[in-house]
């Protein structure tokens, strides 16, 4: 009996925290696990990631919540201008969730080229060989910090400008190496490359493939 109280005990204590954390974050889960480098050095592999309700705690000129890098330098997350966002690609919800930048904000039909830091834009000389540019909707360009082109670049893009519906939160705080527990427990039940389309990963992408990605804890 004292074994089995133990359990239940443990297991109320797990949920308990649980519930607050989502209290707190309003996002479910409110924890990531990254899995490899597009946003190195200031989020790492391995590292397990808290992501809070974007409009919680909203900075200065926010879009929908989230404050751009070219909106205001002033406002850092992660050492660098700009909020880090969890967000589903082109609004698919059984896609990997990306973890990425804001960068900038652009309107529906806008020319964002001259915005554009050209250094993310790879080779393309004009608006036209953008791939959202003139942009069809309103929405955030997104970059890894450790990648070299905006995710909205390339003839394979990770994804459109991202709409403020496709925001899932924000990434607040990091905690150093912690979501290797979980990233050693997905690889250990996988026998396949699968993705559950229920949610319980994030990924962030470093071009046509996924290559940086978050396990949601």
């Amino acid at each position: 009996m004292m074994y089995v109280a133990d359990i239940v005990s443990s297991a109320g204590s797990v949920l308990l925290v649980g519930v607050l954390l989502f209290a707190v974050s309003g996002v479910w889960p409110p924890l990531v696990a990254i899995e490899s480098p597009s946003m190195d050095p200031h989020i790492k592999e391995g590292d397990l990631v808290f992501v809070m309700e974007e409009k919680r705690f909203s900075g200065p000129g926010d879009h929908g919540g989230v404050v751009t890098a070219a909106n205001d330098e002033s406002y850092r997350t992660f050492q660098q201008p700009g909020d880090v966002i969890v967000y589903e690609p082109d609004g698919n919800s059984r896609q990997t969730p990306i973890i990425h930048r804001a960068m900038l904000w652009v309107d529906a039909g806008e020319n964002w080229y001259d915005r554009a830091n050209k250094d993310y834009i790879g080779s393309a000389d004009s608006c036209d060989e953008l791939s959202s540019c003139p942009a069809d909707h309103a929405g955030f360009v997104t970059k890894g910090d450790n990648n070299g082109r905006y995710d909205q670049v390339g003839s394979n893009p990770i994804s459109e400008p991202v709409k403020p519906g496709w925001v899932v939160g924000t990434a607040e705080i990091r905690v150093p190496l912690l979501g290797q527990v979980r990233l050693q427990w997905n690889k250990a039940g996988a026998t396949d490359v699968v993705t559950d389309e229920a949610g319980p990963t994030v990924t962030n992408e470093t071009g046509p493939t996924a290559a940086n990605g978050t396990a949601a804890e």
